[in-house]
């Protein structure tokens, strides 16, 4: 990974939405771990239902002031613990359960605080999960006949107050569920769109390593059986240094066109790292298997002897892709046949027809002389084995039984 993706803080205007709707869509307000501070829109709806619990109130405290057998000392003690209630209005977000707990016996011996026990149950169905909402609203409703029918309205029948205060407690129980769903699907819906840019920061940056493992695996493959031929050819130089003039002139000659090849090449690539969307490919076309016999003589002229055994009756009919990777294949294998195996012939092998797929074979026997080691050996064969599986095929390389070294693979060639 190169970095972690950022996640944006909450967007909006924030006095426009709820504390706890903020706090839950924040990270930056969860990270803190302190209670949310109430926005605007808190204050506006914490004060409607301080407004809505004190008009409730005042109706019910009418209503007692009508109760003819209630004794005055208990209507103004009943106005007066309504009036406290009205005021525990204001803690609701803070304790929503233990206001709604502590609600229930007073809205059963005050008749002025049933404002602020319906607000307090509809703060509990807003913050509170379903089983708290549950326990308090089946207390609440089983209360109810009991409350009227020690303290009668002096103006309904006993059974129509008793159904029409069950309905209006189910009632504000169902519109805070509502309003509580509502606002998880809001945070769920933040929340997918949130993992969903994540999601797609990480598909980025992966297809950004891929795409530099897919160039890296180019440049090698490229650019090694060139620089493969430079070496080769230094090498000889190096240590005949009386060797005939044709012969030397012959390997300068070899090496000045490998180099300008190899920079050829690196012109290319770096041009495909510059290139945007909207540029065109105006480098060379990748070589498929029609370039191979250009690659076994280029090799051949380098010194080498190669034996081509190709069986394909028309290279060009074999897809670019497929053909792209068996002339890699081909051209990884003369790299390493000249690297471990100098002075031995390579023998190259190339069958298949439509719908049976490409058999693509490079061997070589045992080298008349002890080969030097070579640094990054192994590593072409383990890009050419991860380049033939993305084509749907495989690759083996292996020891052979006289001393040699052979690279096996089969490539998809589907039917016309």
């Amino acid at each position: 990974m190169s970095g972690d993706i950022p996640v944006r803080t909450f967007e909006g205007r924030r006095w426009l939405f709820p504390s706890a709707v903020i706090h839950e869509l924040d990270p930056d307000a969860q990270a803190g771990g302190r209670r949310p501070r109430r926005t605007a829109r808190d204050w506006l709806v914490d004060f409607t239902c301080f407004l809505l619990a004190v008009v409730v109130g005042a109706a019910g405290a009418d209503t007692v002031r009508h109760e003819a057998h209630l004794p005055h000392t208990l209507a103004v003690l009943d106005v007066l613990i309504g009036g406290l209630a009205c005021g525990a209005v204001w803690l609701r977000r803070r304790w929503p359960l233990g206001l709604a707990v502590a609600m229930i016996p007073v809205s059963f011996v005050s008749a002025t605080a049933g404002g602020a026990s319906m607000v307090a149950l509809f703060t509990l169905a807003v913050h509170r999960p379903f089983r708290h909402l549950a326990w308090i609203t089946g207390v609440s409703l089983a209360l109810v006949p009991v409350f009227y029918w020690l303290r009668p309205d002096p103006d309904l029948p006993y059974l129509v107050v008793v159904v029409l205060a069950a309905l209006f407690t189910l009632l504000v129980a169902c519109l805070g569920m509502f309003v509580r769903s509502k606002r998880q699907l809001m945070v769920s819906l933040r929340d997918r769109a949130r993992r969903a840019e994540t999601e797609a920061g990480l598909r980025a940056e992966r297809a950004q390593r891929l795409a530099r493992e897919a160039i890296a695996r180019e440049m090698h493959d490229v650019l090694a059986h060139r620089l493969t031929l430079l070496s080769v050819h230094a090498g000889a130089l190096e240590f005949r240094p009386d060797a005939p003039r044709e012969e030397i002139a012959r390997a300068a000659g070899v090496i000045r066109e490998s180099a300008h090849e190899a920079l050829q090449d690196l012109r290319e690539i770096i041009g495909v790292l510059r290139a945007t969307d909207g540029d065109e490919a105006g480098g060379r076309p990748q070589p498929t298997l029609a370039a191979l016999e250009a690659l076994v003589a280029e090799s051949r002229q380098a010194g080498m002897k190669v034996t081509l055994d190709n069986h394909v009756g028309d290279p060009a009919a074999v897809p670019a892709s497929v053909g792209r990777t068996a002339y890699r294949i081909a051209q990884e294998g003369l790299t390493n046949a000249r690297k471990h195996a100098p002075g031995a012939e390579v023998t190259v092998r190339v069958t298949g027809t439509p719908g049976a797929g490409l058999d693509i074979t490079v061997h070589n026997p045992a080298p008349e002389t002890e080969a030097p080691p070579v640094p990054g050996s192994g590593q072409g064969l383990i890009g050419l084995t991860e380049r033939a599986t993305l084509a749907g095929g495989h690759l083996q390389h292996l020891a052979t039984g006289d001393g040699g070294f052979e690279v096996r693979a089969w490539l998809p060639w589907a039917a016309a």
